[in-house]
This record gives structure tokens, C-alpha cells and sequence, in this order.
């Protein structure tokens, strides 16, 4: 059964709280099997036979709204996708090694052109971003309590739904949950 990665927006921040019990609870209640969270920051583990994960998505995000009683855009990804986001290398190694952050930002949809060039307005001596796909990478040169840019600043600008996680928190994701290579 292929298993999913769900990176969810707007759990426990902003008074937003939910127990990661709760979290797991809901996602079986949709029928989804092996369901673990990584981290109480709103990432799901779960294995369904959904070929559609659009549906998947939505469904996810109805059951959330419902009883949660708010949004919570919901960011899946595949077994291979998070192993290719993880292993992505947008900025060169010396750059990352001196910089206070490095984070991943995930879109529903690819970056549109428009939003491209909205993008580069952000663009600032301490904040850089690269685009890959379904991603946008931050680096932060510095502290991210140094910089101006935020997830409320990055929607607003762009009018896209994201979130961000910490580039470890993606690697750790994708090693912990690789999967077995044949022998």
C-alpha cells in the first residue's frame, strides 16, 4: 500500500492546537491505515491505495475543517516525491552551511510565471528562495527571527497556500521512511 506524507498548514500555531492522538485519530477515521505523526508541527504518515490524491486531499481537508472547525490546507506527498525534496540542492553547499535556516515550502500547484516574479520582490540580503516543482526553497543567511519575510507575507504576496518545514525535518521524514531497496 503506497504511503503518503501530509504537511499540514496552520497546526499548532496561531491557537491552533490539536494533540498529535487527535491528529492520528481523524486521519483513520477517513479510512487511511498506518497513520503516525512526525513532530507535533502538523506531519502525517500514511499508507491508503487512493490513486487519486487530489480527492484524497480534499477529503483530508473537509474531515480537518469539520472538526477542527478551521482550514487546514493539506500537502501531500509521495514516498519518492519527499525522497526527491530532500535530496534536492538548491543553493550550493557553502551557502547552506553559513546560513541561519534552509526550509521548504509546499504548494498544492507548481509556481505560475506570475508567481515567479512575485517571488523575486521577496528576495532580500538575508532571504533567498529557489522554485522546484510543488517547492519553494528559503534560505534564511541569517536567524529566522532576523528576517522579514514570513509564511503570512509569502501568501499574501503570491496568493498561494504553503507551509514551511525545516529542510531536517524533511531529510529525517524521507530516511526514516524510505523505501526498502531489494537485495
Amino acid at each position: 500500500m503506497p504511503r503518503f506524507f501530509a504537511f499540514l498548514r496552520a497546526i499548532n500555531v496561531g491557537g491552533h492546537n490539536v494533540t498529535m492522538e487527535k491528529l492520528r485519530g481523524l486521519f483513520e477515521s477517513l479510512g487511511l491505515k498506518d497513520v503516525e505523526t512526525f513532530i507535533a508541527s502538523g506531519n502525517v504518515i500514511f499508507a491508503s491505495n487512493s490513486r487519486d490524491t487530489g480527492a484524497l486531499q480534499r477529503k483530508i481537508e473537509n474531515t480537518l475543517r469539520k472538526s477542527l472547525g478551521y482550514e487546514v490546507t493539506t500537502f501531500l506527498r509521495t514516498e519518492s516525491e519527499l525522497a526527491a525534496i530532500a535530496q534536492h540542492t538548491p543553493f550550493k553547499a557553502s551557502e547552506v552551511q553559513s546560513a541561519g535556516a534552509l526550509c521548504v515550502g509546499f504548494l498544492t500547484e507548481p509556481f505560475t510565471s506570475e508567481a515567479r516574479k512575485s517571488l523575486r520582490t521577496l528576495k532580500s540580503d538575508i532571504d533567498d528562495f529557489r522554485v522546484n516543482g510543488r517547492e519553494v526553497y528559503w534560505l534564511c543567511k541569517l536567524k529566522q527571527s532576523d528576517s522579514k519575510f514570513s509564511n503570512v507575507l509569502f501568501e499574501k504576496r503570491l496568493n498561494i497556500r504553503v507551509t514551511f518545514r525545516g529542510i531536517n525535518t524533511v531529510t529525517k521524514l524521507a530516511a526514516k521512511y524510505a523505501p526498502a531497496v531489494a537485495t
